[in-house]
């Protein structure tokens, strides 16, 4: 059961980009809690029913709204805005794409691809994929964050020290959230809520899906922050533990290209032994899968593994 809220801060308040000239929608005082009303990450392009034609026609100036700003009493550059997941309020659908030229791996997989997802709201059971696959939902924010001390309007796709599209999935229920604040009133927003992610969101979308948050915010004053941190309140992978994992690693000179090696062998592997399609392999790696660094320090070689969930497919 979520905290209730004061306000709910509803989803026709976004903006695109972050910008410490927008005027605030709402000021509030440190110690109150807010709802906030969040489009997917495609703002409302596609829905339920959306298909390889309209993932096609995307319009890229109208991605990844956020809901806010809003204004927090007091909050002043070198203060932390800490932010409390309080809950969620899912929609029970979402969708996860391969977009042409977006991904780690977009130079091997250049055509469209759509899955569509339905969940259920309220126990949030695994979302069924074909008659193959059961993805362990987790609804979290993969884009958070307040307005940055540089004027102008700044892309909201690349993470930025003061938040922003992070895609931490361990940004959900209980954890507590430590932002530095670049401008007085700090000018919250959140956005791109996700149904799941494995770490790494290697397709570049996870189960993109509409939901409402709720968040309480305080301020811990001159905590001179250099970048965000925060702190769980329960284990965070419980969900995917159960039944093990399948690992397989990239190992070289090069930290992005042991990544794509990783990923590149579980395709290979989710291919062969489940007989689906490439694609489909990389979109549920994308959903569920996590890419760790195994080892950085006996040079000139590192290890990234891919570990995906072996319940998934149970």
């Amino acid at each position: 059961m979520c905290k209730p809220a004061a306000y709910t801060i509803h989803r026709h308040d976004h903006h695109l980009g972050w910008d410490n000239s927008f005027a605030p929608i709402r000021t509030i005082a440190p110690g109150e809690t807010v709802e906030f009303d969040v489009f997917e990450a495609s703002g409302g392009q596609l829905g339920p029913d959306a298909t390889l034609e309209n993932l096609a026609a995307l319009d890229f100036s109208k991605v990844n709204p956020v809901t806010g700003p809003i204004l927090i009493d007091g909050a002043e550059p070198g203060d932390s805005l800490v932010i409390t997941y309080e809950g969620f309020k899912p929609s029970g659908w979402g969708w996860t794409a391969n977009i042409p030229g977006f991904g780690l791996l977009a130079d091997q997989f250049t055509d469209g691809a759509l899955i569509n997802w339905q969940y259920d709201a309220d126990t949030l059971a695994p979302a069924l994929w074909s008659d193959k696959a059961r993805i362990p939902l987790k609804p979290f924010t993969g884009t958070i964050g307040v307005a940055p001390a540089e004027p102008g309007l700044h892309s909201i796709v690349p993470p930025r020290r003061v938040g922003g599209n992070m895609d931490i999935r361990d940004l959900a229920t209980g954890t507590r959230l430590h932002l530095p604040v670049d401008v007085p009133g700090a000018l919250f927003s959140v956005g791109d809520t996700h149904a799941a992610q494995g770490d790494g969101e290697v397709c570049g979308t996870a189960i993109e899906s509409p939901m409402a948050v709720t968040l309480t915010f305080d301020l811990e004053k001159a905590e001179g922050l250099k970048f965000p941190r925060f702190e769980t309140k329960e284990p965070v992978t419980r969900h995917l533990d159960a039944s093990g994992y399948d690992v397989t690693t990239g190992i070289g000179e090069d930290l992005f290209q042991g990544a794509r090696d990783a990923v590149s062998g579980m395709i290979d592997l989710l291919t062969r032994r489940h007989g689906i399609a490439p694609v489909d392999a990389y979109m549920l790696c994308s959903v569920c899968a996590d890419l760790r660094i195994s080892e950085i320090v006996d040079q000139p070689n590192w290890v990234v593994s891919l570990y995906f969930p072996r319940l998934a497919f149970e």
